[in-house]
């Protein structure tokens, strides 16, 4: 039972990603097809049309990474962030580029291989743990995927356990109105619900940027 239920988690959350990515209105069927074709999925995650709203560029030059930091990418699919942040961070820092999908994690490694890669590390995920050493991150980036996650407040738990003192957790997810893209309208998290959650589990916002024509971006800290 409790396989089934993993197993269930898994074809939710990868078909909510999809949805949250994709540039073409679908519905479920269709998006449950498109993510059981791994290569289709993931040119879709990769399409250079989807810079234009998501400014990868933008957002790592806002972050300020510092060489050396350790950072989770949580919802790493392709890898389309991941390994952004890991040229960011030098050959000194890490990228623990985390995925719920087998097919997301093969496709990473076969880029590490490829690039010669040697800062990402790929972690095959729990739907609601992320797995990763108690005290081995500097700042957690969730980007469209925060809104997936089913237990919250276990999760945030479980980031702040893995956070460094002074550790950071970056939310960039879709605002809770008609959208050209993102997830049904159901599934979104309004940016005022997120800043409430967040300060009840103990992460206090810091800064937030408002270049993103879509998406809110926060940046909290643990306190």
């Amino acid at each position: 039972m409790k396989n089934m239920k993993k197993w269930f988690l898994i074809v939710f959350l990868g078909s909510g990603l999809l949805a949250a990515q994709d540039r073409k209105p679908r519905d479920h069927d269709q998006m449950h097809r498109l993510h059981s074709d791994p290569k289709a999925y993931i040119a879709m995650l990769e399409d250079p049309e989807r810079d234009a709203y998501q400014k990868p560029e933008e957002v790592i030059r806002a972050l300020e990474i510092e060489p050396g930091e350790v950072i989770a990418d949580i919802g790493a699919g392709s890898g389309y962030f991941a390994f952004r942040l890991a040229a960011a961070t030098g050959v000194e820092g890490r990228v623990f580029a985390v995925d719920i999908s087998p097919d997301m994690i093969l496709h990473m490694n076969r880029r590490i291989r490829d690039h010669g890669v040697s800062n990402v590390t790929t972690m095959l995920a729990d739907p609601d743990d992320p797995l990763l050493p108690s005290g081995s991150v500097d700042r957690f980036f969730i980007c469209d995927t925060w809104h997936h996650i089913q237990e919250r407040p276990a999760y945030l738990s479980r980031i702040r356990a893995a956070l460094k003192p002074g550790g950071q957790l970056v939310i960039i997810d879709f605002h809770k109105r008609e959208l050209p893209f993102g997830p049904p309208m159901e599934m979104k998290i309004d940016r005022r619900d997120l800043i409430a959650e967040m300060k009840e589990s103990g992460f206090e916002p810091s800064r937030e940027f408002d270049f993103l024509p879509y998406q809110y971006f926060v940046v909290f800290e643990a306190k």
